[in-house]
């Protein structure tokens, strides 16, 4: 009996140790968490060498003579009055001229984020595929904005412009086989040589699809929702950037995050309330004015848009009455009130302003990591100064999707102008079914007589 047991313990040693031996294969052996061959593939990055080589900006003859420092810092106020000064006038040129320039402003950040992903994994030998990247954009931005045609141009489209109805009526489909071909044609391109690198690129841009041109959409969105909404989002981040340089570079001493070694909290600070007043005076400047409260709507006869209508209560001064703690401060100064008269916008515009002062540089301070991943300095060599389009928008995509959620929660209403359009969509019989069904509605209320 003990003989047999002392046998299977034996025999049963035999066997862990057995299971514990690496079979002896010709196949590779993945070690940790990383497949075998997926280390070797990926691109290996040199400190000194970066993927794409930092363009070496022209320096005029009137600035050699200046610090590195205080020459940049003129070069870069002189381009950020320039871009000021052109930004004033598209708006006053009106929305279609800014939604024109938000798209082209898309391109180019796309343009900048694709091809850092080329320079990096080397890919400008595989077959067809910046081509794709660039076919996915146009698939996602007529996914996107095709939307847009049909709330806004539903009119001109169903009167003057028949031959584009089936394109607007069944543009969802229409973009979902554009994207299932390129994604065959993906497929068709694969080389075996390259799998991992083809599948990187691949989700590269489908991310980079994901942060501009969705983003730019929720912009063009607010765009039509009344331009006071854009130009405080958007002055809110200028004003934010610029205040947070000047003060930074007069005042900071101490780094605020190690991402961006630059930015200081002396000029985080003072940005915020920079960009608290700023908002607060621009929304009393722009409230009264329908031009820039009133939602865009296109006009069929002038062949333009208009923004014309009766403002909301949020652009309608209101009195509200002074909490007791700011009483107490206001009396330190001389002034003794109990009401204050204000515009609910500008209340709004803490909200906005806090955002685009505590969090928006937070997409600066990504794509601060984004860059120094890749080892490179800017994302372009467009803005001197500057660096790239990229550079200068990373904050206000994260502001378009903050405003957009705002406006949605707290602010935007039914739109009469949407429901018209999509009324002309119907058949005759299902407008006078809604039309039967509205005077019935008024009748009841009061509001039309029989």
């Amino acid at each position: 009996m003990d003989t047999e047991l002392r046998h299977r313990g034996t025999e049963s040693v035999d066997n862990a140790e057995a299971k514990t031996e690496t079979p002896a294969t010709d196949e590779p052996v993945s070690t940790g968490h990383i497949p075998q061959g997926v280390d070797e593939a990926l691109p290996k990055l040199d400190e000194k060498t970066p993927p794409v080589a930092p363009a070496q900006e022209p320096v005029p003859e009137v600035l050699k003579g200046l610090p590195p420092r205080w020459r940049n810092w003129i070069i870069r106020g002189i381009v950020t009055i320039f871009m000021v000064s052109g930004f004033v006038i598209i708006i006053w040129i009106g929305p279609l001229a800014l939604v024109a320039l938000i798209m082209l402003i898309q391109l180019a950040c796309f343009r900048e984020i694709i091809n850092i992903g080329y320079a990096v994994y080397k890919s400008q030998d595989l077959p067809w595929f910046r081509t794709l990247s660039w076919y996915f954009l146009l698939c996602a931005n007529y996914f996107f904005y095709g939307e847009s045609i049909k709330d806004y141009f539903g009119m001109l489209v169903h009167k003057d412009l028949e031959f584009l109805q089936p394109i607007a009526d069944y543009h969802r489909f229409i973009s979902f086989t554009l994207y299932i071909l390129g994604f065959c044609a993906f497929v068709l391109s694969l080389v075996k040589q390259h799998y991992l690198v083809q599948f990187t690129l691949f989700g590269w841009t489908h991310v980079t699809l994901l942060i501009v041109v969705t983003q730019s959409h929720l912009l063009v969105q607010c765009v039509f929702e009344g331009l006071i909404w854009f130009l405080l989002s958007t002055s809110m981040i200028i004003c934010n950037d610029i205040m947070a340089y000047i003060f930074g570079f007069f005042f900071g001493r101490t780094s605020l995050i190690k991402l961006s070694p630059k930015k200081t909290w002396e000029g985080f600070i003072g940005a915020f309330f920079s960009t608290i007043v700023w908002g607060f005076c621009l929304a009393y400047i722009l409230a009264p004015y329908k031009h820039f409260t009133c939602p865009s709507e296109y006009n069929i006869e002038s062949g333009r848009f208009a923004m014309d209508c009766e403002p909301s209560s949020t652009f309608q001064l209101q009195e509200y009455n002074v909490p007791f703690v700011f009483q107490g401060i206001l009396a330190l100064i001389g002034l003794y009130k109990k009401t204050i008269w204000l515009y609910p916008i500008q209340i709004h515009s803490f909200a906005l302003a806090s955002f685009a002062s505590l969090v928006s540089p937070f997409g600066g301070f990504f794509a601060s990591g984004f860059k120094r991943a890749f080892k490179i300095k800017d994302f372009g060599d467009v803005l001197p100064g500057h660096g790239g389009i990229m550079d200068r928008f990373d904050c206000q995509y994260l502001m378009a999707s903050f405003l957009h959620v705002y406006l949605t929660s707290f602010i935007r209403t039914a739109n009469p102008l949407k429901l018209f359009q999509q009324l002309l969509q119907l058949t005759p019989d299902q407008q006078m079914q809604i039309f039967e069904k509205l005077q019935e509605n008024l009748i009841k209320k009061g509001l039309l007589k029989v």
